[in-house]
């Protein structure tokens, strides 16, 4: 596939080499510019790109960067996206990083919201799972052990695709329902970096409670808002 990858910090850099060794062809880009990933160009062979160059004519995109950072895209980045498939890997930290966001706080799903911010629908995937470990742990299909990872998104043939996708890394790709029901493997449920096997990753979906836990909701605590981040 001609993917491309928006954010090359722990789970874009860790994807950025796990895609191209399986013969991917990858354009990887984040907010400083394509010279600042010559030396992940140069030890993968992906290459370092501009984010909109990243985000077009691709088969899939990847956007793996800081909840607070996605209004920042550049305007219209996905408007002639067409049938490219999306992949969020955000999570929200309001404590920890991204300050307040209200309408997750009140109840929208994170992966939802940044559907609204990037008007194109997203497959949620990759958010579970330690960069090291989705670096190393993967295993060969049917192997003792081998770590799940739950896929959320409303559109069916996309996700088919990213559960392949995901297979090839050398993961079980476990099919955890809408955008909507994403909330099932935001940070602080059962599921968050626990890496179960697949009936694992089933249960703990299933065990999920919706409301955000103390440590994963915005208050005083919150290293800013919004509006101005810390």
């Amino acid at each position: 596939m001609n993917i491309g990858i928006i954010g090359a910090g722990n789970i874009g850099g860790t994807l950025t080499r796990r895609l191209r060794a399986l013969g991917h062809h990858v354009a990887v880009a984040n907010s400083r510019g394509p010279q600042s990933l010559a030396a992940l160009a140069a030890e993968t062979g992906a290459t370092a790109s501009t984010v909109v160059e990243a985000a077009t004519d691709k088969d899939l995109i990847i956007i793996t960067i800081p909840e607070k950072d996605i209004p920042n895209l550049p305007a219209g980045l996905l408007a002639n996206a067409g049938r490219s498939i999306v992949i969020d890997t955000g999570n929200y930290y309001p404590r920890q990083r991204d300050g307040r966001i209200d309408a997750i706080e009140s109840g929208m799903t994170e992966s939802r919201w940044v559907e609204q911010q990037l008007g194109h629908p997203v497959i949620k995937v990759f958010n579970t799972i330690y960069a090291q470990h989705l670096l190393e742990n993967g295993k060969p299909a049917g192997a003792p052990g081998r770590i799940a990872l739950p896929v959320a998104g409303d559109d069916n043939a996309a996700k088919k695709v990213v559960l392949a996708l995901i297979d090839a890394l050398g993961f079980d790709g476990i099919d955890a329902g809408g955008i909507d029901e994403s909330w099932r493997q935001q940070p602080g449920s059962p599921v968050y970096t626990n890496d179960f096997d697949a009936a694992g990753v089933r249960r703990a979906l299933a065990e999920a409670k919706r409301e955000r836990t103390p440590d994963w909701s915005g208050s005083q605590l919150s290293p800013g808002t919004f509006e101005v981040p810390a």
